[in-house]
């Protein structure tokens, strides 16, 4: 899954990471993005996080595929990642979401009509894409969302 590299949260940086050697710089990218999938409160049963260059590695279990598909997205829109591996193993399969990238000018609802046909459903996209997203108006050109299926 590609994402856009110069937007997203900002994770990385600091002086300890410009001075550090290349193989620690990998260790910090991998551990600040392990940490921020853990602040905001994402279930996995195992994880690994591997970082080469702009490119993550996700690898262990999940129970839903929801679940998976939520932390390949928290360390995608990441500034400085470009690239996400989701190898992932989702313990109960479920269908997988389709993927929106935001441009200028969209909003949720318009999201919504384009979707589902409705845009007074894009509640359901708020929330396939929380904790990541903490207010429908609080989405940024360039960031990828979760587009999960209607049930």
């Amino acid at each position: 899954m590609s994402f856009f590299k110069g937007v997203g949260e900002k994770l990385f940086g600091g002086k300890e990471h410009e001075e550090a050697p290349v193989e620690k710089k990998e260790e910090l990218k991998a551990s600040a993005l392990l940490a921020h999938i853990q602040k905001l409160g994402l279930p996995f049963n195992t994880l690994t996080v591997k970082t080469s260059g702009d490119t993550v590695t996700l690898e262990g279990e999940v129970d839903k595929q929801e679940d998976s598909e939520k932390i390949a997205l928290a360390v995608g829109n990441v500034e400085g990642v470009h690239m996400v591996n989701n190898l992932l193993t989702v313990a109960t399969p479920e269908p997988e979401a389709q993927y929106h990238t935001v441009v200028e000018g969209d909003w949720l609802s318009k999201i919504a009509k384009k979707y589902y046909d409705d845009a007074n459903k894009y509640e359901i996209i708020f929330e396939a894409n929380k904790p990541m997203l903490t207010h429908p108006d609080k989405i940024y050109p360039g960031q990828v969302l979760r587009i999960p299926p209607l049930k």
